[in-house]
This record gives C-alpha cells, structure tokens and sequence, in this order.
C-alpha cells in the first residue's frame, strides 16, 4: 500500500534540529522524499506499523507534528502530479 507522510518539526532547538534529520532518515529508509518533508513509501500493514513506532518515538508530541496518510494499493488513480521533478516510480525498477 502507498502511504503519505507528512512531517512539521520544531528546530528551534539543538534537539529539534535532531529529532528533524532522525525522523528524515527513518523515512528515508521506507521511501521517496517528494518534498521537504513529505515522504511517500511503499509499505505492507507489517512495515507501516513498524514505520509509525518508530516515528511517534522519534517527534516529541507537544512541539512537532506528523501526519500518515493510508492511499491503499490502487495509489496510481489516486495520485496527481503537476510541475516541475517528476513523479518517481516507486514499484519500478531502480536504476543507478
């Protein structure tokens, strides 16, 4: 399934400026950034709850946000994308 996640968090402080590249480099690992901190990934119900454990202990609640969108298996009829970097295959192949 295609989830969506969507991230705000505080920098403000050293700490916040951490826990912003720790939850970066957790999604980075599950999928695609498509923007700052928008991530799409490709995940089954087991990895999406792994996935949402590891991200709710690396935000602190009561200054950061993050949001999971759940876009299901048929994502590509529900998905649009308009401008400039285009959209990446993310059941593709890889090419390096």
């Amino acid at each position: 399934m295609l989830v969506l996640i969507t991230y705000d968090v505080s920098t403000v402080s050293s700490a916040g400026q951490k826990r912003l590249r720790r939850v970066s480099k957790i999604c980075q690992n599950y999928g695609q950034r498509v923007q700052n901190s928008v991530f799409e990934c490709v995940v089954d119900a087991a990895q999406l709850a792994v996935l949402r454990l590891k991200l709710l202990d690396a935000i602190n609640p009561e200054q950061d946000s993050l949001r999971i969108y759940q876009l299901g298996n048929q994502h590509k009829n529900k998905v649009e994308h308009f401008g400039v970097k285009e959209p990446i295959d993310l059941e593709g192949p890889l090419i390096l």
